[in-house]
């Protein structure tokens, strides 16, 4: 779905302006592939480590420098492919570079593998992947290797795109799912629900009186604003313990599932229990009427460019501080604590001021967000 999307301005280069859409050709490992990897991929992706064009990219052990290795996948099928604040390009940047820095780690390379629909309009394809290298280059991370194919029409929808990622944690750093402990605060970063329903505003074609933004974000800086917080100085400068006691436990995205299979999966790894209060937890207001009018929780409903972290008590208020003045965190919020109790399970209280327990979401609530 492109109707009424800017496609950011991207002219055709002239080699490919006599295929107005993509053909079974541009995946078939002959000269129209070759041209479409010459002049649309390796400009757009264009640096030292794409340059080897080798069946596979060589780096050196430099670039990591003894420290740790998080590694991780990710595919994303959304449709539209265009929504309102963002595209399934940028969309497939952040959510792996997001992935990372959940783990503390500093994003360095990904890969990115298109799947392209014969018929998908090359003007469409060439504002996704102007769409990839901005959000590369604003994440601070390379495109290292790539592939193309391209199935017949009607096998695929539009284009799906896999990315995976590779980023270096500082020596010692331990930020894991299994860290949380009685008494750590839980904090989120910011609003909740904004893609998932940004997605649906597209979708099923409602309209509100103000349009509802896609959240999409690369969220490293804000995570290593918040380090910059751990007792002892940055964890880059070796200060920081490795211990599990360090002060930022754990760190999740609040993507497919929401803030509910966040928090769910948190007390399922560290077997505790979580208690929030839905009062605290930051939602647009435009946001919380879709929710109401759709029948949707806006617990359940997916981000991308927030996240919820698990810190010690202690240092709770000095890293929201942190939070508040990075640009992803501004109306970052303390909304609940870590318990002993009732291990496994979440519960929140509710604006009447009644518990209710957060189960994990059961099965599909918005299909397609990511």
């Amino acid at each position: 779905m492109t109707e009424n999307v800017n496609l950011l301005g991207w002219t055709c280069p002239v080699p490919l302006q006599n295929y107005p859409t993509i053909v079974m050709g541009h995946g078939a490992g002959g000269q129209m592939m070759a041209d479409l990897i010459e002049h649309l991929f390796a400009p757009a992706f264009d640096n030292d480590l794409l340059g080897q064009m080798g069946d596979s990219t060589v780096i050196e052990p430099s670039a990591f420098s003894g420290q740790q290795l998080a590694f991780t996948t990710d595919s994303f099928v959304v449709s539209p492919l265009f929504f309102p604040g963002g595209n399934i390009g940028e969309l497939a940047v952040y959510g792996t570079v997001n992935d990372l820095a959940m783990r503390g780690a500093s994003p360095r390379f990904l890969s990115a593998g298109f799947i392209i629909e014969e018929g998908l309009p090359m003007e469409t394809l060439g504002a996704i992947v102007t769409a990839m290298a901005q959000a590369a280059k604003k994440a601070g991370v390379r495109v290292a290797t790539g592939d193309t194919k391209v199935v017949q029409k009607g096998h695929g929808d539009g284009i799906y795109i896999n990315t995976s990622g590779l980023g270096v944690i500082p020596a010692g750093l331990n930020i894991g799912p299994r860290n949380a402990r009685p008494g750590d605060a839980v904090l989120v970063s910011g609003t909740m629900g904004d893609h998932g329903i940004a997605i649906m505003s597209v979708r099923e074609g409602l309209t509100f009186q103000t349009e509802i933004q896609s959240d999409t974000a690369p969220l490293y800086g804000l995570v290593e604003a918040m380090l910059a917080v751990e007792p002892g100085g940055h964890p880059h400068s070796g200060a920081s313990s490795g211990s599990p006691l360090q002060a930022i436990r754990c760190l999740r995205d609040a993507t497919r599932g929401g803030l509910s299979a966040v928090l769910n999966e948190l007390v399922d790894a560290s077997k505790v229990g979580i208690e929030f209060d839905e009062r605290k937890v930051p939602l647009r207001p435009e946001v919380n009427a879709a929710c109401e009018m759709l029948g949707l929780d806006p617990f359940y409903v997916a981000n991308e460019g927030k996240l919820v972290a698990i810190v010690a008590a202690e240092q709770a208020e000095a890293i929201l501080t942190a939070m508040r003045a990075h640009e992803y965190g501004r109306e970052a919020a303390i909304i609940g604590k870590v318990v002993a109790e009732h291990p496994g399970m979440v519960t929140a209280k509710t604006t009447i001021g009644g518990m209710r327990v957060v189960d994990v979401p059961a099965g599909e609530l918005l299909p397609r967000i990511c």
